[in-house]
C-alpha cells in the first residue's frame, strides 16, 4: 500500500458564510473610505483655520494704518513770518518758517505754555510734515497771507499711537514717548474735539518716509505696477511663442529634450539665483541702473518664463487633435490652424498660467534685493528707469524698522499686497471664463 497522504477536498462555504465574509470586507472598505474622507476634510478645515488666522491677524494689525490722528488748529498766516519783505515771490514763500506759524497757533490754544523747551515739546504733538502743508497752501494761494484758517494737520507718531490705545499711559514717564505734560495737552485736545482719527490719505498717496505717520505705499505700488507691466509685455509673448514652437514645430530629438528638461529645471531654481544673474548681467555687464523697474522686470521675466511656458504647453496639449485634423482637412495651413483654432482654445489656460506667474513675480523679494531695490526711495517713480521699490521689499524694510508705528504700516502694506493678489487671481478667473469654450 502507498504511504502518500490523502488529500481532502476543500470544504465548500455555505451561502451564509460567503455573505458574512463579503459583509465584513465591505464594512472594512466603507470604514476605510469614511476615514479617508475624514482625514481630507480635517486637512481642509485645518488649512482654512490657518488662512483665517493669518487674515484676521494681518487685518487686525494693519487696519489702523488706514487711519491717522489729526489735530485741528486755527492758523494765522502771519506776514511778518511768511513774507516779511512783502514780495509775494514763490522762492521767498517757499523758504518761510512755517513751523513758527504752527508753534504760534499751538501757543494760542495753550496760552499757559511758556519757555522755549515747553514750546518745543508742544510742537512735537504735530508731525514733521505739518509745516509743508502750510507751505503748499500758501504757494498755491498767496492771498492766504494775513488771514486766518482752520486746518486738520497730521499728528506725530506718538500721538497717533496713543490715540489708537497702543501706548500704555500707566507706564513711567521715562518709558513713554510722551511726557506727562504732553499727555495733559493730548487730553485737552481730545476733550475739545480737536483730536480725531481720520482716513489716512497719506498712506495711499505718498512714498516712504523716516517718520511712520508720513510713510506711504504709493511709491511701492507704482514701482510694482511699472515692473509687472513690463514683465508681462516681455514674458507673455516670449513664453507663448516658445510653447507653440516646442509643441507644434520643434522636432523630437535630443536637443529638444534637453531644452524641455532645462525649462522644467528652471521652474524649480531658487529665485535668488535669478537675482544674482540679473546683478551680474544686466547691472555689471550692461550697466543698467540699479533699483530700477527695468532691471527688476528683466529679472522677473527670466523667473516667470518657465511657469508661462509650462502652462502654455499644457494648454496647447489639451486642445483635441480632431480640431487640428479638421482644420487641415478643410485646407488651412499649419500657421492658420494654430492661429485660428489652437490658440483661441488654448488661450484661457495660457492666461491663467500667465496670471499665476505674475502673482508669483509680485510676491518676490529675494531677486529684487540683489539688484538694489532695497534702497530707501522717497519719490514716486514715473518711468521704468527711475529709482523705485516694490511692495514686498517695502514690507521687508518696514518690518525691520525699530519705530513702533511701522508695525501697523507693515501689516497695512501686506493688506494692499493681498488686494493686488486677489485682483490678479480674479482677473485670471474672469479671463478663463470669458475665453473658455464648452465642448
Amino acid at each position: 500500500m502507498s504511504d502518500a497522504p490523502v488529500r481532502r477536498a476543500p470544504r465548500i462555504r455555505t451561502a451564509h458564510e460567503t455573505q458574512t465574509i463579503v459583509a465584513k470586507s465591505l464594512r472594512r472598505r466603507y470604514w476605510a473610505e469614511r476615514r479617508f474622507r475624514f482625514y481630507g476634510a480635517a486637512a481642509v478645515l485645518l488649512g482654512v483655520v490657518f488662512v483665517v488666522f493669518l487674515f484676521v491677524t494681518v487685518f487686525s494689525r494693519g487696519i489702523g494704518a488706514f487711519q491717522q490722528a489729526q489735530i485741528k488748529i486755527d492758523v494765522f498766516y502771519d506776514p511778518a513770518i511768511i513774507d516779511p519783505a512783502g514780495t509775494r515771490k514763490a522762492e521767498d514763500l517757499a523758504l518761510a518758517d512755517y513751523a513758527a506759524v504752527l508753534r504760534e497757533a499751538l501757543v494760542r490754544v495753550f496760552p499757559d505754555v511758556k519757555g522755549r523747551s515747553a514750546r518745543r515739546a508742544l510742537s512735537r504733538l504735530l508731525s514733521s510734515s505739518a509745516p509743508f502743508v502750510l507751505q503748499r497752501r500758501v504757494l498755491a494761494n498767496p492771498d492766504l497771507i494775513g488771514t486766518n484758517d482752520t486746518l486738520w494737520v497730521t499728528a506725530s507718531d506718538a500721538v497717533d499711537l496713543l490715540r489708537k490705545a497702543k501706548i500704555d499711559r500707566r507706564l513711567p514717564e521715562a518709558l513713554r514717548p510722551l511726557s506727562d505734560q504732553q499727555l495733559a495737552w493730548f487730553d485737552q485736545l481730545a476733550e475739545r474735539g480737536a483730536l480725531e482719527l481720520k482716513f489716512n490719505r497719506t498712506f495711499l498717496s505718498t512714498g516712504d518716509s523716516r517718520d511712520p505717520e508720513n510713510a506711504g505705499v504709493w511709491g511701492a505700488v507704482m514701482g510694482s505696477l511699472l515692473m509687472l507691466s513690463l514683465t508681462l509685455l516681455l514674458s507673455f509673448p516670449i513664453g507663448v511663442a516658445t510653447a507653440i514652437y516646442l509643441e507644434e514645430f520643434a522636432p523630437q530629438n535630443r536637443w529638444t529634450d534637453l531644452v524641455e528638461v532645462n525649462i522644467n529645471n528652471l521652474a524649480a531654481v531658487p529665485s535668488i539665483v535669478f537675482g544674482l544673474l540679473g546683478l551680474a548681467v544686466f547691472i555689471n555687464f550692461f550697466g543698467l541702473p540699479r533699483s530700477a523697474p527695468l532691471v527688476g522686470a528683466l529679472v522677473l521675466t527670466l523667473l516667470t518664463l518657465p511657469t508661462i511656458i509650462i502652462a502654455s504647453r499644457a494648454a496647447i496639449k489639451a486642445v483635441p487633435p480632431s480640431i487640428r485634423e479638421a482644420a487641415l482637412g478643410m485646407g488651412a495651413s499649419r500657421i492658420q490652424t494654430i492661429a485660428h483654432h489652437v490658440l483661441p482654445l488654448a488661450l484661457p489656460g495660457m492666461l491663467t498660467g500667465t496670471i499665476i506667474g505674475m502673482a508669483r513675480a509680485l510676491g518676490e523679494t529675494a531677486p529684487l534685493l540683489m539688484i538694489g531695490m532695497v534702497a530707501f526711495i522717497v519719490d514716486v517713480p514715473h518711468s521704468f528707469t527711475d529709482p523705485s521699490t516694490v511692495l514686498p521689499v517695502q514690507i521687508y524694510l518696514w518690518s525691520d524698522s525699530p519705530e513702533r508705528g511701522f508695525v501697523e504700516k507693515t501689516s497695512g502694506a501686506i493688506i494692499v499686497l493681498l488686494v493686488f493678489l486677489v485682483i490678479m487671481n480674479a482677473a485670471a478667473v474672469f479671463l478663463r471664463n470669458k475665453f473658455e469654450k464648452r465642448w
